[in-house]
């Protein structure tokens, strides 16, 4: 376990009572409301002095709201540094307006818009998807990719076509560990590494394996080859809790990684448990 308090990178928090939240009737076992105390009671032991706030696929039309609701938070917590909000990109230039409303709220570090609920991955290769992302960047924001592992290809082409944006690869790209399958995420992550304005964040990764019977060394490579193909500048600590609570309590992703970063110099966890976090969402 770090010796210093971490930065959580993805982070979930939601009010089923203000907002609303269609995909939660599918995860029963995650549909109430969850709030700052409740991720203080999961983290336990682990000492996190920073959270990045990750947009949860609030209903469409209510990403504004959503982020009010996160800001109101942060403003009586300080450890809510960052929020990684929803923006419709896929509206292309006409995604700058939502930019601006969500620019009001002191917290705002990131843009996310789903990829991997759609039935097409592939229209985040579109014109306007494209000219979205562009604007996202010029506001100097990054943008970040949730996107599953067999859709890789696409995330690799949207990332070539916008080599000005900073991007935030989620989840490590979702690789199927629940098959024990590597290949072609294995190799695409090395392609994905050539590009210098992505960085992946370790988060969301046993939820990918069997969510009845995952072992700690079924995930553990995955995670290897991250880190080892990426480095350790590259890639943060994030927890995507409440999702884990799917597959595991909180303690249990921190000391796994602690076993994947054993050996690792005092700077080398200081960058994936705080640095890489600090610097692509300017926390400070």
């Amino acid at each position: 376990m770090p010796d210093f308090p971490i930065i959580d990178s993805h982070v979930h928090l939601y009010d089923t009572t203000r907002l609303r939240y269609g995909w939660l009737a599918g995860v029963p076992q995650i549909d109430r409301s969850y709030g700052l105390a409740d991720f203080d009671a999961a983290r336990a032991h682990v000492q996190v002095d920073g959270i990045v706030f990750a947009e949860v696929a609030v209903d469409p039309g209510l990403h504004i709201r959503e982020a009010e609701f996160v800001q109101q938070m942060a403003n009586t917590d300080a450890r809510l540094r960052g929020m990684v909000a929803h923006a419709p990109v896929h509206k292309g230039a006409a995604v700058e307006q939502d930019l601006h409303a969500l620019a009001h709220f002191a917290t705002l570090r990131g843009i996310r818009r789903l990829i991997q609920g759609e039935a097409d991955p592939g229209m985040c290769l579109t014109p306007d998807f494209i000219a979205g992302v562009h604007t996202v960047g010029r506001h100097g924001l990054p943008f970040d990719i949730c996107i599953k592992s067999f859709a890789m290809a696409y995330a690799l082409e949207l990332v070539r076509r916008c080599p000005d944006v900073q991007f935030v690869l989620d989840h490590i790209g979702k690789p199927d560990i629940r098959y024990g399958l590597r290949e072609p995420w294995w190799s695409q992550m090395r392609e994905l590494a050539a590009m210098p304005n992505v960085v992946v964040k370790l988060s969301g990764v046993i939820t990918e394996a069997d969510h009845a019977a995952w072992t700690a060394d079924q995930v553990k490579p995955y995670v290897a080859h991250v880190i080892e193909t990426f480095g350790f500048s590259r890639v943060m600590y994030g927890s995507d809790w409440t999702v884990s609570e799917l597959t595991h309590r909180y303690p249990q992703w921190v000391e796994i990684l602690d076993e994947v970063l054993a050996g690792c110099s005092a700077s080398e966890l200081r960058q994936v448990y705080r640095g890489t976090a600090s610097r692509v969402y300017q926390l400070d």
